[in-house]
């Protein structure tokens, strides 16, 4: 067992492509952890698709040795959506290095992590990457962080992850201020399950923090809230391969395995004691992350529905912020409701259910939750445009809103400001962090950031600006639900609600969309955007026109006649009948309309 005085447990934290990897990388190889031929880039990052992307998505632990001590860093997400990854990956910790990029300065989200760590009460190691650059200067952003974040400017180090430069003094500067974990491993034992994933040989493998007692290989384990208990098959610790050991003492950071079949029992924030003599009370897990963007996922074939179902509980334990319950549509057939904490978390998570589980998936075009206020005093939630009531038992409708905190050049102020309030955004605070740097802060509605705000952002100002966003409650606001009819039969998958400003622009374009991808039926299609019973909006599918006359050469007028009167007539009948059949790809291109 470690003593716990040389013991230091850290996370890096930053926005965004600050060089949280790249460090990672460096500190392995300088610690000797990792071999020199078997050293590869974004080591850490184990997922194909964070390589292709060059993101990290799963927060990643390791032990490494430096002058006498043991060090467990964790390396955590930048991106805004993998927000709840950093909170999981901080409570394991006593101190954070705060990475700042020396050519761009402090960014949205470096704000944000950082204000993470202050409220988690962890010890700050403030670094600036990237020296190396011939665009860096690390004195004026020094001063700037001094000036933001109250971090004394000589106490910031100066490091380039990519050439190695500065590490070792970070690795020191690690052991000498962020102080060692406390713990009693006389206690009964008390660990955290931050993270799991799925072994489909071992079961559920546990990433966890001791902090009282020991944990050791063969003992017999209780799950303080699911109320199980486990043999012990396996502990250890990552570095980075994982290696077994005998026990984890009081502030050791390591993994368990304890042949936990049921997704369910491992939940992140779960409290593992012993079962013999077990502790008093579990320990503050995490506050479970509200999902903010919800879409339909539809398996392409209706067999893979029990596929999909164990994907997602399996997608759910080593990501514990998606939300999943069974819907059906009547265009798709039955799938998934799922809820995600952003767009990039929803694409990632689709991706890698297709991927990791072989599936093919139709996802439906992303909506958010919003508050129906009934006639009748009743307040419920709707996530799925198709299930809100008739607009005469509807008094109003609260919409989630976002406080977004923008980091721009000021040259950029102007265009910024206009696209915020295009997405009627209202300001809320502006300030500037040195003469050529600026925050705004917007309140803006989710559902107005959820369709390409990021994107735009990015274009309009070439890619200097960067954004960060916390929830601010909701707002009463003139929504309405626009209803696609086709023949006179709403389609569920289409419906969705906008403010009223915009449902005629919104109809008009989803009807010509949806118009040019139905294929010609035997009698006229009409399609059309409904409000309630108003009609907004009118396409038509003209009918396909099948030549009856092709055999008559010749001979009496009367009878050519005849022919026409009997195929409208027939036509006639088959409107009153008909169903119109879409195809899927038509589901698809509609719903991508958004985009």
């Amino acid at each position: 067992m470690i003593p716990i005085d040389q013991i230091r447990n850290f996370s890096i934290i930053s926005h965004v492509d600050h060089g949280k990897s790249t460090l990672s990388d460096r500190i392995l190889e300088l610690t000797g952890a990792v071999d020199a031929r078997e050293m590869r880039e974004q080591y850490l990052d184990s997922m194909d698709i964070e390589r292709e992307r060059g993101i990290t998505i799963k927060a990643q632990n390791v032990r490494v040795h430096w002058q006498g001590h043991t060090l467990h860093l964790i390396d955590t997400p930048g991106h805004v959506d993998f927000g709840y990854e950093v909170s999981r990956s901080l409570a394991a910790c006593e101190g954070v290095v705060l990475l700042i990029d020396a050519s761009q300065g402090i960014e949205a989200q470096t704000l944000a992590n950082c204000y993470l760590a202050i409220e988690s009460d962890l010890e700050i190691v403030a670094a600036l990457n990237k020296i190396d650059l011939p665009a860096a200067d690390p004195e004026r952003y020094a001063s700037e962080i001094e000036a933001v974040l109250g971090l004394p400017a000589e106490s910031i180090l100066r490091i380039s992850a990519k050439t190695g430069e500065g590490v070792a003094a970070l690795l020191d500067a690690v052991i000498e201020r962020i102080p060692a974990p406390k713990g009693d491993q006389d206690a009964a034992l008390r660990s955290l399950v931050f993270d799991s994933l799925y072994d489909q040989y071992r079961g559920v493998v546990s990433a966890v923090r001791v902090f009282d007692g020991v944990l050791r290989s063969g003992s017999k384990i209780r799950l303080f809230h699911a109320a199980t208990t486990h043999d012990v098959e396996e502990v250890g610790f990552r570095a980075p391969h994982n290696t077994a050991a005998t026990e984890l003492g009081p502030g050791e950071v390591g993994y368990l395995i304890a042949g936990i079949k049921a997704v369910s029992e491992a939940r992140v924030g779960e409290t593992v004691t012993d079962a013999a003599n077990p502790a008093a009370s579990p320990l503050d897990g995490y506050r479970d992350p509200k999902p903010m963007v919800f879409c339909g996922l539809y398996p392409v074939e209706g067999d893979d529905l029990p596929g999909l179902r164990d994907a997602l509980e399996k997608l759910k334990l080593s990501d514990g912020s998606i939300t999943f319950e069974p819907e059906t549509s009547a265009a798709l057939g039955f799938g998934f409701r799922c809820g995600f904490l952003g767009l990039l978390h929803m694409e990632i998570a689709r991706e890698r259910l297709e991927r990791e589980f072989n599936l093919s998936l139709i996802a439906t075009a992303p909506s958010v939750a919003y508050l129906a206020q009934l006639t009748n005093g009743q307040t419920i939630e709707v996530d799925n445009p198709s299930v809100m009531p008739a607009a005469q038992s509807v008094d109003s409708i609260s919409e989630p809103m976002l406080r977004l905190t923008i980091i721009t050049p000021s040259d950029y102020t102007g265009t910024i400001m206009d696209l915020c309030q295009s997405r009627r955004g209202t300001l809320v605070k502006m300030q500037y962090l040195s003469p050529e740097r600026l925050e705004l802060m917007y309140r803006v509605p989710l559902a107005e950031v959820v369709i390409d705000l990021f994107d735009q952002l990015k274009s309009r100002t070439k890619g200097y600006a960067s954004l960060d966003y916390e929830t601010d409650g909701y707002e009463v606001e003139d929504l309405v639900k626009v209803d696609i009819l086709l023949n006179g039969a709403p389609v569920d998958a289409f419906s969705s609600i906008v403010h009223r400003a915009r449902a005629q622009d919104y109809g008009r374009k989803m009807v010509a969309k949806l118009r040019e991808l139905i294929p010609r039926q035997l009698f006229d299609v009409p399609i059309q955007a409904a409000i309630g019973g108003r009609i907004i909006a009118r396409e038509t599918v003209k009918a396909k026109r099948k030549d009856v006359l092709a055999k008559c050469y010749g001979g009496d007028i009367t009878r050519k006649r005849k022919l026409l009167e009997k195929q409208r007539e027939g036509k006639k009948r088959m409107k009153t009948i008909g169903r119109v059949e879409i195809p899927q790809e038509a589901f698809i291109s509609a719903l991508r309309l958004e985009e």
